[in-house]
């Protein structure tokens, strides 16, 4: 297998980005891909095909797909990248001194009139569109200065998850509205709105949903989060109104702990069906009626579940603390360190148009692809 690497950005902050190819190029597997007859299309693989790397020691917390500008957005904890999904070339990087608030980017959400909404560690939430950019702070209605979370309804209402509540903002007249006491905790991670238009969040203690007019929410006592089936430590890390302990750690004693109510994503799929990523407790899906649990046994990669996301194909993708899983209903698959992940902590998923699967994980982003089996290459030096 050729290994090239391409440096494709000089600076961010302190890192360099690198762009590691791993396989064959997109335009080549394309070409590939439609030159070879109609049947042998149901010969494709999913592998690992290349990595962009973003310093050892930075994390990737966010990703987003812009498909009208073909564009990933990236979230790192140095700053903010746009990259050109045809050439898989930067086309921006943005720091403090480009208009954001702080570059530890903890989530990436684009609202229906375009403008991409960064959401920071402690800097509030920046906004920007067309080489402008706008920040705001609890000062302007922001229920906090940590922000983790956007989702947004049909009519553009844009809702936001922080540590201290959840705000939705009106696009039209930029009025925030702040919901704490509603929720079944004030810490939100995760944010979802299914097809009645009903908003869904993933806390630090449970899930909670408002339909416009009631807020109902669900706990492991209504079996959100499967049982502690190993025994592991509670974890301590659950706020209690003690922002210190947030560190996301997930040991203790050196062993990994257990917290089935805190949530750190939410998905609504097709099905209006409702994925709660937890903590220790697998991933949980709620049918309307219960809660069905799936953990490492089942075929998980880990019982940390940090991001889910459904493909267009309806196959769910789960990022653990033990890679990424693939499940298409029936047979289930995780993606590893061993198949080139550039870390085993997948905090975040985003698809591309092409059907794509981009990772974040500390140290930069992974893409893996289904391509022909007969692409690969024998290794070669260079």
């Amino acid at each position: 297998m050729n290994k090239k690497l391409f440096k494709i950005l000089a600076i961010l902050s302190l890192t360099s980005l690198i762009l590691i190819n791993t396989g064959c190029s997109d335009s080549q597997n394309d070409t590939q891909s439609k030159a070879r007859p109609a049947q042998q299309k149901a010969q494709l693989e999913w592998r690992v095909l290349d990595s962009f790397e973003v310093g050892k020691n930075v994390f990737v917390r966010s990703l987003a797909i812009e498909p009208e500008a073909n564009a990933l957005w990236v979230g790192t904890s140095v700053g903010v990248l746009e990259v050109d999904l045809q050439s898989l070339q930067v086309r921006n990087t943005f720091t403090r001194d480009s208009g954001l608030a702080n570059e530890y980017v903890f989530a990436i959400g684009i609202d229906h009139d375009g403008y991409k909404w960064f959401g920071t560690n402690g800097g509030g939430a920046s906004r920007y569109k067309d080489g402008k950019w706008k920040t705001y702070f609890p000062l302007h209605g922001l229920a906090d200065y940590w922000i983790y979370t956007f989702t947004s309804q049909r009519d553009g209402t844009l809702w936001i998850g922080t540590w201290a509540g959840a705000n939705r903002f009106d696009l039209k007249t930029g009025k925030f509205t702040t919901y704490v006491k509603e929720l079944v905790n004030e810490w939100v991670y995760g944010l979802g709105v299914d097809s009645q238009d009903r908003v869904w969040f993933g806390t630090e203690g449970g899930v909670s949903m408002y339909d416009g007019k009631k807020w109902t929410s669900w706990t492991h006592k209504d079996g959100l989060g499967a049982s502690n089936i190993e025994g592991l430590p509670p974890s301590k890390n659950t706020g209690l109104g003690t922002r210190s302990r947030h560190d996301l750690s997930l040991l203790r004693g050196g062993k990994e702990t257990y917290n089935p109510n805190y949530v750190f994503s939410i998905w609504v799929d097709e099905k209006d069906d409702i994925w709660a990523g937890t903590w220790g407790g697998g991933v949980s899906r709620y049918d309307g009626k219960t809660w069905h649990n799936y953990i490492k046994k089942d075929g998980l990669g880990g019982n940390v579940v940090y991001s889910v996301v459904q493909d267009k194909q309806g196959v769910y993708w789960f990022g653990t603390n033990g890679g990424v899983t693939r499940y298409d209903g029936k047979n289930w698959r995780t993606f590893s360190v061993h198949d080139g992940l550039l870390d085993k902590h997948v905090y975040s998923i985003a698809v591309a148009k092409n059907g794509d699967i981009w990772l974040a994980t500390k140290g930069g982003v992974t893409r893996i692809g289904q391509r022909p089996a007969a692409a690969k290459q024998t290794s070669s030096k260079n």
